[in-house]
């Protein structure tokens, strides 16, 4: 697998999804949502259920879980889907790894 089957993958689930989605609740998420909907007091539970989706998100890119996943899956990590490249392209579009150069001065003060 790799970049492009990550984005076609993404493109085709989100076309799936559309703009409603039709959750069933066990007893613990609903009471769970009940007790959230209890505190927040949003305009409406769906309020609360997109904010839950942002903080899974942002949850899983900032512990690195996404991009284990990604990278199990699609051997690709979050930046480089949004890059729109693999690190190995970009590095070589940039010129790393540089060529060894001797540098005998570098350890002198």
């Amino acid at each position: 697998m790799g970049l492009d089957n990550l984005s076609a993958d993404i493109e085709e689930r989100y076309a799936d999804l559309g703009d409603e989605l039709t959750v069933d609740l066990d007893s613990e998420t609903r009471n769970e949502l009940a007790m959230l909907e209890s505190a927040y007091d949003p305009d409406g539970t769906d309020e609360l259920v997109r904010r839950a989706v942002h903080m899974l998100f942002q949850t899983a890119v900032e512990t690195g879980n996404l991009d284990f996943h990604l990278r199990s899956g699609y051997d690709v990590t979050y930046d480089e889907y949004l890059m729109d490249m693999t690190m190995d392209s970009f590095n070589q579009q940039q010129g790393f790894p540089q060529p060894d150069t001797n540098d005998d001065r570098r350890y002198q003060f």
